[in-house]
């Protein structure tokens, strides 16, 4: 109908740490997208306090919506996971929880939640995905004829032209799962790939913690203070520098407007063992579904995120 704003419906699948913290806050405060869940995995955290760290964002943020406990570890058992506590902290929120969440997760489960949400709405979902992928392969394993109604699957992950940010070729995300990333990149699906290639041409500057802090919100503060401690991991790591990339809000920016990245189509793939574990490889052809971003014009994407995000 003319004159109505359609929302684009999202699952947003999580791994909540700090760059997850700032997403999902850039996602909510955005009117073109519906969110109707939040679905967590392990990743920067084990998928327990994935779970309490989503919930302890929604309860700043002031917002009320589903979350649904996934996947607690690889598809492939006894791969062990490290869990970046000198990038997110002890708690992957930068310690800056000093409470327990109220709010509750919903009862059932991240993959049925998935595909409950897919069925009921055929070609219409996005899924954005800042975490390993295993909630998502495991959806297509159970559920592959639905799973193949997904409008879309925007990725925060890998590395394919540029160094990885974990092993010289393996991005985080990726290397958390492997076996997932392959099946997903090879199921068909339409997917847009936001990865390293990009996301490290965004930076927020200190400068701007300033200035969520001066809007004297609560949520301005907690989402400043966890940004702080994530920006001396960067420090350490990328001395001089002075700020941090925005690796899952790009995600959410390329949900929003696909026009802030430019992508190449190409099949990738994923290797699985070996010393180059978890390394992305792009090839281009003919029968590609895979967009594999980039460039990004990134102030005008930052500038987007600044206005949105608190």
């Amino acid at each position: 109908m003319e004159g109505v704003e359609i929302l684009k419906p999202i699952i947003f699948d999580v791994d909540t740490g700090i760059d997850d913290a700032l997403a999902m806050a850039y996602a909510l405060n955005s009117p073109e997208l519906e969110v109707l869940g939040f679905t967590t995995c392990f990743g920067n955290v084990p998928v327990v306090e994935s779970t309490r760290n989503t919930l302890a964002v929604l309860e700043k943020l002031n917002r009320r919506i589903p979350v649904f406990e996934g996947a607690d570890q690889t598809l492939v058992r006894g791969r062990k996971k490290r869990y970046p506590k000198h990038v997110h902290g002890e708690d992957g929120l930068g310690n800056t929880l000093r409470f327990e969440p109220t709010i509750k997760a919903s009862q059932g489960n991240a993959v049925d939640f998935i595909i409950d949400q897919v069925q009921s709405r055929p070609h219409e979902i996005t899924i954005i995905a800042v975490g390993p992928l295993t909630n998502i392969a495991l959806a297509i394993k159970k559920a592959p004829l639905t799973m193949s109604l997904v409008k879309e699957v925007v990725i925060m992950g890998g590395a394919v032209n540029v160094p990885g940010n974990v092993t010289p070729y393996a991005e985080a995300n990726i290397i958390s799962d492997p076996e997932a990333a392959h099946q997903v990149f090879a199921s068909g699906l339409p997917i847009t790939l936001v990865g390293l290639d990009v996301t490290l041409q965004t930076y927020l500057l200190k400068s701007k913690l300033d200035d969520w802090r001066a809007t004297g919100k609560e949520s301005a503060e907690f989402l400043a203070e966890m940004t702080d401690y994530y920006m001396k991991a960067y420090e350490n790591s990328h001395p001089g520098l002075g700020g941090c990339a925005l690796h899952d809000p790009l995600a959410v920016g390329a949900a929003i407007d696909s026009s802030f990245v430019s992508a190449e189509w190409m099949n990738v793939k994923v290797v699985t063992e070996g010393e180059e574990t978890g390394r992305t490889i792009g090839q281009k052809d003919g029968e590609s579904r895979i967009r594999v971003c980039t460039n990004v014009e990134s102030a005008r994407f930052v500038k987007h995120f600044l206005e949105r995000v608190i």
